[in-house]
């Protein structure tokens, strides 16, 4: 449980950052209070696609990962990212990703202040 918090705290910094960095990543909203549960849903539903959606997209992808060396990972993490937002927009969340090249260059972002948050953050169960 420990563990799906953490990742979950890496998740919304790692969305808060993209947010910040990019101006076609948007959180729109009323109070701080209200951006940073929509953040903290979004979070979620980012975590729910990268670990339902994503496997079966890189294993049908599998010939492209091998052809580009790993490249497509970045194709394959934008459209996570516009799943998200498409997602966020079914649950009536403020959260929207503006184009395809946005998704690419946030999703860049993410993966890396993700990986960082992750090695800082305690990983126990």
């Amino acid at each position: 449980m420990k563990n799906f918090v953490v990742k979950t705290i890496a998740n919304a910094g790692a969305l808060a950052v993209a947010i910040w960095l990019i101006q076609d990543i948007t959180l729109t909203g009323g109070s701080t209070g209200r951006k940073a549960l929509t953040l903290v849903l979004v979070a979620l539903l980012f975590g729910l696609v990268n670990s339902v959606v994503k496997p079966i997209v890189k294993l049908l992808t599998l010939p492209l990962f091998i052809l580009t060396l790993g490249l497509i990972t970045l194709v394959v993490n934008a459209l996570m990212l516009l799943l998200t937002s498409w997602l966020a927009g079914l649950f009536d969340l403020s959260f929207h990703v503006e184009g395809f090249w946005t998704a690419v260059l946030g999703g860049l972002i993410i993966s890396i202040v993700s990986w960082a948050l992750n090695v800082v953050l305690p990983d126990e169960d």
